[in-house]
């Protein structure tokens, strides 16, 4: 029993500090796939924060933004042209996603809209599948993907790249809603629907807007999680990850999801690495989400979620 003890929580211990470069190479590597996972988690925040809709089709969006940018690529378009198109495929989702879905609901009950966003998941999955088919596609936009050493540390190229653009987007996105009037207008309407519309902001081109960012964002996501794993169908459920980083960060929150990444990312791979050898592996598979129970009990509300206090 004192082996097993000493196995699970002592070893690790000593093997992360016997070899320092490895254990920097870990925590590197594992921020920069946190920060994957936060474009993926960014999506669901600027919908949330902007519409008060959760939307559970993003990992969906992910895939079928992925899926498109890849068929135009195969079909011969240069990358830029790709991207401009798949960018118009995207505003296009968002336009009929506000007509046919989210407009016959307004005000409807937050439970009624979440049911409409798993709809919208299915439907993505099967018209994605229908155009494009269901064999793997390879995404390459000549990101180099050779370990690049710093100071003696062997760090990705291609993670430091996603890492990068990821926080260049969540910057823009921040500022875009903090010092915008377009941007201060989504906040109203997260807040109160009706008040919104009482003061003159129109609620569908909200939306429309919205989900036409939330669209572009999941267009990046999808590009680099297709460059980096392929575009296949269970690219989607990248998403489900997404879940544990937005409970830590805070629903509402952008930078939230960002660090809500770095830390998931960081800490499910060292587990992985020093723990997974002792507990069996496969670590990756579950930590996030006990990570995210914890803070369920502890803090619901997430590091940089508002608390709402509601008068009974």
């Amino acid at each position: 029993m004192e082996g097993f003890l000493s196995d699970i929580f002592i070893a690790p211990f000593v093997s992360m500090w016997e070899y320092p470069v490895f254990l920097v190479e870990v925590l590197v590597g594992g921020l920069l796939v946190g920060v994957m996972y936060s474009l993926v988690a960014l999506g669901f925040v600027l919908i949330f924060k902007a519409s008060g809709v959760f939307n559970f089709a993003q990992g969906a969006m992910v895939l079928f933004a992925a899926l498109f940018f890849a068929g135009f690529l195969e079909a011969g378009m240069p990358v830029w042209l790709a991207l401009g198109a798949s960018a118009v495929v995207m505003v296009a989702l968002a336009i009929v996603t506000e007509r046919v879905v989210l407009r016959p609901l307004v005000n409807q009950p937050p439970i009624v809209l979440f049911m409409a966003t798993i709809g919208l998941t299915f439907f993505l999955d099967g018209f994605g599948q229908m155009i494009w088919g269901s064999d793997i596609k390879v995404i390459d936009i000549g990101i180099p993907k050779e370990p690049l050493e710093i100071h003696g540390v062997l760090i990705n190229s291609f993670d430091i790249v996603a890492g990068v653009t990821a926080g260049l987007l969540v910057a823009g996105l921040a500022l875009f809603f903090h010092y915008t009037k377009i941007g201060r207008a989504l906040r109203a309407v997260a807040d109160d629907h009706q008040a919104a519309l009482s003061v003159g902001i129109p609620l569908q081109s909200i939306w429309v807007i919205v989900w036409s960012v939330a669209g572009l964002v999941a267009l990046v996501a999808g590009i680099m999680w297709g460059s980096s794993l392929g575009v296949q169908f269970s690219l989607a459920l990248v998403a489900l990850k997404a879940l544990p980083v937005l409970i830590l960060g805070g629903f509402t929150s952008i930078p939230g999801a960002i660090v809500g990444g770095l830390i998931i990312g960081a800490s499910e791979k060292i587990g992985e690495v020093y723990w997974g050898p002792a507990l069996g592996g496969a670590i990756e598979d579950w930590h996030a989400y006990m990570i995210a129970m914890v803070f369920l009990l502890f803090r619901p509300q997430g590091l940089f979620g508002e608390k709402i206090i509601e008068r009974v």
